[in-house]
């Protein structure tokens, strides 16, 4: 049993990691570690509430070793464990107990081996990401990784959360990057897990998990060559709308702008007003005359969205409100120009107006402005958060206005579109609210998230594109997921026996009474249908890949598989892991299979939702595809064609083996998930 008193239990803790392990029980160290940047923390700190819990230890390991040792042993004695990357998390995905350890990853930021033919870098889970990248790039590469927190974010933060860099069109989000990883699972034992394409791939099941299923130790992630040359555009358009048509078409296209954003008519003003940051007060007199400016009208979000929404409505004639800036980044000045003028065909063609390279060249110069600092609002009194959803081009109309008009309700909204994709985009909604009081702030907070994650749900979103899940999502996750969460529960169960792992969160409480969960009996299509808008294509498990490719070309696209490829069924194409699809590596902004169903071995029917992409948990797909039915049996799915003309796209050469033997770790890891799934 761990010692209860408290230096007596670090040092057990100090023997059990190792001689070079650093364990700590400083009051200050546990309010520290005590929670990550989710908003709602922050409310309750400004009210003087430091730390609700603190952990009752941190620990910093210095290799993977001594994260075995540790974690072995707190599996022993029952004690809960929660991985700690920056703390730069805005979903409550940090929020141990007094009997939690924290382990701390940042004294493990080696680079063990970079392998100029890959090119790949194998780096260790604790690396900061600025330093990282700069010094990458002094060597003349890059991951193409540039999330707005990249000066207070780790690598193994990045991968915990799914998450995704402003770069994303070019070289797409984290999971595009992980060439393989290695993990530290709930009962202490080390693995290394490959990426495959065209067979199973659990490191989907690392990524987005959230230090929920084990702790990444390092990651090996494919490089590029540190671009040359930058291209710039922007464009306004009269409708956020007629702005995201124009996205679609870049994307559909082929077009791979690094940064492609659209800011609706409010933020759009925003951002032409000034540099990010340039609303600091200067004086105390002038900054508790704004704060409570600031406060009282945040009390009135339906009066000041009314007032806007009636503003875009009544726009004069010609004029354009909304603004898309794109950069390009490319090998060589030519190849920039080429992206640019591309896009300025597809702006023309779409109605928008050029308005130079002066707005993109702004974004970029102030891109990590607000990165790291407390927002004024936050100290002005009132409460500011993001909300990342994502949806196929189909689904983005309702998406946008039902969750504007739900967050509506309760606080100010505004938003913009960023990470783009040939199927879809995700949306960045930015809110603002006031009441009076902690516990009422706290209420209007938490309203606003309710009602907007039903609304993303009701227009069939994913609930997260790239910061997670954490506490504040988990309660609505079932509604995406359906039996996908009793699934991922399962294998939580198989690599985190003893349930250590960071308690609490992704995973909503269990509830005894609960109705059954969505999936269980799905309907499923009886012949091929195909979003033209979205470029995508459903069809039963039993169809021919024929079929689809006729339904394809009936709509000017295509699979584009080699006609041999086509004789086979859906079902069989999936189980062997889509061979013949577009590679990944040479497009990851695109992907073969947005959604799927699979019946799993007690008969009920895990749904995965179309969406271009997800960061709610690890993903369950990747027990379908590839899997050779070993874990469920394909009943339909969702797959990506091809417009005609669309360019073909390889972001660089790499010699990256596509199909790594099987480890002995993973042949463990899965056959422990086989036996919780009763396969």
């Amino acid at each position: 049993m761990a010692a209860s008193d408290p230096s007596s239990f670090a040092h057990a803790l100090a023997q059990a990691a190792g001689a070079r392990a650093v364990v700590s029980i400083d009051e200050a160290d546990r309010v520290a570690y005590a929670r990550d940047l989710w908003p709602k923390h922050l409310v309750a700190l400004r009210a003087g509430h430091a730390a609700g819990t603190r952990p009752r230890a941190i620990a910093w390991p210095t290799s993977t070793e001594e994260v075995s040792r540790l974690v072995a042993w707190c599996a022993r004695e029952g004690v809960p464990i929660v991985p700690y990357g920056a703390g730069s998390g805005v979903c409550g995905g940090v929020l141990p107990d007094e009997r939690t350890v924290v382990v701390d990853l940042k004294k493990m930021s080696r680079w063990r081996d970079l392998d100029p033919l890959g090119p790949t870098l194998d780096v260790e889970a604790g690396a900061i990401g600025v330093t990282l990248e700069e010094d990458l790039q002094r060597k003349g590469w890059t991951i193409g990784h540039f999330p707005s927190s990249i000066l207070c974010s780790t690598v193994g933060g990045w991968v915990a959360a799914r998450g995704a860099g402003q770069t994303s069109g070019k070289y797409g989000k984290i999971e595009d990057m992980i060439v393989d990883l290695e993990l530290v699972d709930g009962a202490g034992e080390v693995a290394r897990l490959h990426r495959r394409v065209g067979g199973l791939d659990l490191t989907s099941l690392v990524v987005g998990s959230e230090g929920t299923l084990g702790i990444v130790t390092s990651a090996r992630l494919r490089l590029h060559a540190a671009p040359q040359a930058r291209g710039f555009a922007a464009f306004a358009f009269p409708t956020t709308e007629a702005g995201w048509e124009a996205m679609r078409a870049i994307f559909q296209r082929g077009l791979r702008p690094a940064v492609a954003r659209l800011y609706d008519p409010f933020d759009a003003a925003i951002a032409r007003a000034g540099s990010a940051g340039s609303g600091e007060a200067h004086g105390p007199r002038d900054t508790g005359l704004k704060a409570l400016a600031l406060r009282t009208i945040l009390k009135l979000p339906r009066a000041l969205n009314g007032a806007i929404q009636l503003m875009e409505e009544h726009l004069p004639d010609g004029y354009f409100g909304s603004m898309l800036v794109l950069v390009f980044e490319e090998a060589t000045a030519a190849e920039a120009a080429r992206g640019v003028d591309a896009v300025k065909d597809v702006a023309r063609e779409l109605g928008g107006r050029d308005l130079g390279e002066a707005p993109a060249r702004k974004w970029l110069s102030h891109r990590y402005a607000i990165s790291y600092r407390q927002p004024p609002t936050i100290r002005s009194g009132a409460f500011l958060d993001t909300m990342e959803v994502a949806a196929t081009w189909s689904n983005l109309g309702p998406l946008y206005r039902d969750v504007r008009r739900a967050l509506g309700e309760h606080v100010f909204v505004m938003a913009h579109l960023s990470h783009a994709y040939p199927d879809g985009c995700s949306i960045y909604f930015t809110f603002a609210g006031s009441a009076d009081g902690e516990a009422a702030a706290t209420a209007r907070y938490e309203r606003a998230w309710r009602d907007a994650l039903d609304a993303a749900i009701g227009a069939g979103a994913t609930l997260s594109h790239h910061h997670g899940v954490g506490r504040s999502k988990a309660p609505k996750l079932p509604l995406e997921l359906g039996v996908g969460i009793d699934v991922l529960r399962a294998v939580k169960r198989a690599w985190d026996p003893k349930a250590i792992l960071n308690l609490g969160n992704l995973f909503p409480p269990e509830e005894r009474d609960a109705p059954p969960l969505a999936g269980s009996d799905a309907p499923q299509p009886s012949a091929v249908t195909v979003d033209v808008k979205s470029l995508l294509a459903r069809a039963p498990a039993s169809t021919k890949l024929s079929e689809v490719e006729r339904a394809a070309r009936a709509v000017q696209a295509s699979l584009r598989l080699d006609t041999a490829m086509l004789d086979v069924t859906v079902g069989a194409w999936l189980d062997a892991g889509c061979p013949g699809a577009v590679d990944p590596y040479d497009d990851p902004v695109d992907h073969a299979v947005a959604g799927l169903d699979a019946r799993l071995p007690d008969g009920r029917v895990l749904s995965v939702r179309p969406a271009p992409r997800r960061a709610v948990g690890p993903d369950p797909m990747a027990l379908v595809l590839g899997a050779r039915g070993r874990f469920a049996t394909p009943l339909s799915a969702t797959l990506r064609i091809h417009r005609d003309g669309a360019a073909i796209v390889c972001s660089g050469a790499t010699a990256i083996d596509r199909a790594a033997p099987e480890t002995a770790g993973e042949a463990r890891l899965l056959e422990a998930i086989r036996v919780q799934l009763g396969a």
